[in-house]
């Protein structure tokens, strides 16, 4: 059999895992899931040991099938979620059982100090950095320093969490730059931490991982693990990158004015450049591309897949239930109640910031609504309202992209809501543009770790053969009849956004004495 790579998205809810053949076909998957814990209000941890089991027993699924060679396997890489804040201890092991993820955001009192001293526009002009701060690993290494000094004292490594894997695997501890460039002190120009970052924040440089390439070989793959699986004896193990770059990769984004969208728990508009896309008030967040001399950046909305999930649960249950009974998918059944309302959902709006907003959707206090309701409506409006806010939200944020940039006017779809045709009919009304959906759908960030296995080893030149895996399944282009309705609902859209920022503040004092 021809060499293949194994490669692993290490992601929120769970580690996604493939091989791949040298033309980068996917040979096999396998999902393994694993639990995020909320021990307090803003905290949301994980376990490391869960990640590593997660991906023995991933791994382990995948050298059992049967289109699988373990011998052939050269390499292994790995996409990460972001912002991750490991403490090691001299050893290389974890001081703590839990880790904040990105989503964690207990270190608001750090990120405020820290705003006392450093200037925040001037912080994310610097590190590109558009989440709110104190996701960032940087102020979470400041909670560490102020709220866990006994852990502090023992530390002499942060790192992120495929580089944890990376560890474990090889020995080495590293990063690569793609990973770096979301720690909150990287200087995104420069190609480097920033020093003067590190110094207002009081932080040794020392703790944070040296620096290199996506493509880079981390080291060998140690021997207990080359047997445990039965690989050969040269594995390499590549130094992988950060999941939006490598979902990036994946879903064909790596040259001037590519754009993808992601449709998943929330929604993200990815469009690569030779330059970082920055904007004081879009805050849209840039990293280093796992691919040389580019940058990727970012809008997106935070709450589009669990906006629906939200609907589903707790407004048409019977929907799900009767659906499941029936062998069907939940999902299916809701759309295709939806399309039963006009586009337009008959004057009914749908805000989606149902989990806080983005800088530009006006910030975490934010909260979400539908807007318009009168005795007429159904459930069937209710769901149209809602897939139809979930485009008009990314619309808005696909508008300020366009705005710093020139992007192509077909965008490659991936993620869950790609699946289906029907909704990306309404993105490609709404945005005005043309939606395709390729064979490369929810294994984007793997295919793009893969990607950097095969140019890490030398079997591919470059990245170009990815656009050739991107066979086309369905292509939504503009209808000209929704025109006219969706101008409309864009206006009425934007409108209502403003009043949910407006609102922001009261919201967040009436929750907070209602609770």
């Amino acid at each position: 059999m021809p060499r293949s790579v194994a490669a692993f998205d290490l992601g929120t809810g769970g580690i996604k895992g493939a091989v791949f053949d040298a033309a980068g076909v996917c040979l096999a998957e396998h999902v393994v899931s694993y639990k995020t814990l909320f021990p307090a209000p803003s905290r949301h941890e994980q376990r490391p040991q869960d990640w590593w089991q997660a991906f023995l027993d991933c791994f382990g699924a995948l050298l059992a099938r049967p289109e699988v060679d373990a011998p052939q396997i050269s390499a292994i890489a790995f996409s990460g979620h972001s912002l991750g804040c490991i403490p090691l201890d001299e050893n290389g092991s974890p001081l703590q059982d839990a880790v904040p993820i990105w989503s964690d955001g207990r270190a608001g009192a750090q990120a405020n100090a820290f705003f006392t001293r450093f200037d925040q526009d001037r912080w994310y002009r610097i590190t590109g950095n558009g989440f709110p701060a104190p996701l960032y690993t940087l102020f979470k290494i400041m909670w560490l320093r102020d709220e866990a000094p006994e852990v502090f004292a023992r530390t002499r490594t942060i790192i992120g969490t495929k580089d944890y894997i990376n560890l474990r695997l090889t020995g080495r501890i590293a990063t690569d730059i793609s990973y770096a460039s979301g720690s909150g002190c990287f200087d995104l120009a420069a190609g480097h931490y920033s020093d003067e970052i590190l110094a207002a924040a009081g932080i040794d440089p020392a703790l944070l991982p040296p620096v290199v390439a996506s493509t880079e070989t981390i080291g060998a793959l140690r021997p207990e693990f080359r047997d445990q699986f039965g690989l050969a004896a040269d594995v390499k193990v590549i130094a992988g990158g950060v999941d939006n770059s490598c979902m990036a990769l994946g879903a064909a984004t790596f040259a001037e004015g590519d754009i993808f969208s992601s449709m998943g728990s929330s929604s993200w508009l990815t469009v690569s450049s030779a330059r970082p896309l920055l904007d004081d008030h879009v805050h849209s967040y840039a990293f280093a591309h796992v691919v040389p001399g580019q940058f990727i950046s970012a809008t997106s909305i935070f709450s589009s897949g669990t906006s629906i999930g939200w609907i589903r649960d707790r407004l048409t249950p019977d929907i799900g239930e009767k659906a499941a009974a029936g062998g069907r998918n939940a999902y299916e059944a809701m759309i295709e109640l939806a399309l039963t309302s006009p586009p337009g959902a008959r004057g009914l709006l749908f805000v989606p910031t149902l989990a806080g907003g983005t800088a530009l959707e006006g910030g975490p206090a934010v909260r979400g609504a539908f807007v318009g309701l009168d005795l007429q409506h159904e459930r069937a409006d209710i769901l149209r309202a809602g897939l139809e806010g979930i485009a008009l939200g990314l619309r808005v944020a696909l508008d300020q992209l366009r705005r710093m940039t020139t992007v192509s006017d077909e965008i490659i779809a991936v993620g869950g809501g790609a699946q289906s045709a029907a909704w990306r009919q309404i993105f490609a009304d709404v945005f005005g543009c043309t939606i395709l959906k390729t064979r490369v759908d929810q294994e984007a960030a793997a295919l793009g770790a893969a990607a950097l296995a095969l140019v890490g080893i030398g079997l591919w030149e470059d990245f170009e053969p990815v656009r050739a895996l991107h066979v086309p399944e369905g292509r939504a282009q503009p209808q000209p009849a929704t025109r006219a309705v969706y101008d409309a609902a864009l206006a009425a859209y934007r409108q209502a956004a403003a009043h949910q920022r407006d609102l922001a503040s009261a919201l967040e004092t009436l929750r907070a004495i209602s609770t």
